[in-house]
């Protein structure tokens, strides 16, 4: 059991120092953004994530005229 433990440990370090080593050595260089939000790809097909979407939709319903009721609103109405 400890060896497979101390195997496993030693690979994540040594993983973590390897993509330390790349931050560090790129120019600007900062971890991948792997959003939806952050992909340009699916941003030019429209296809956003879920707050980017939520927040067009309800700008969308913004626009959304309200219905005007003329006469009597209280026989418009239904009540429970």
């Amino acid at each position: 059991m400890w060896p497979v433990l101390l195997l496993s440990i030693a690979l994540m370090g040594i993983v973590f120092v390897l993509m330390a080593i790349r931050i560090l050595l790129q120019k600007n260089g900062k971890f991948p953004n792997s959003h939806i939000g952050g992909n340009k790809a699916l941003n030019d097909k429209g296809i956003y994530c879920a707050t980017t979407q939520d927040k067009l939709a309800r700008k969308e319903a913004i626009k959304i005229k309200p219905l005007k009721l003329d006469g009597d609103f209280e026989s418009q109405t239904t009540s429970c």
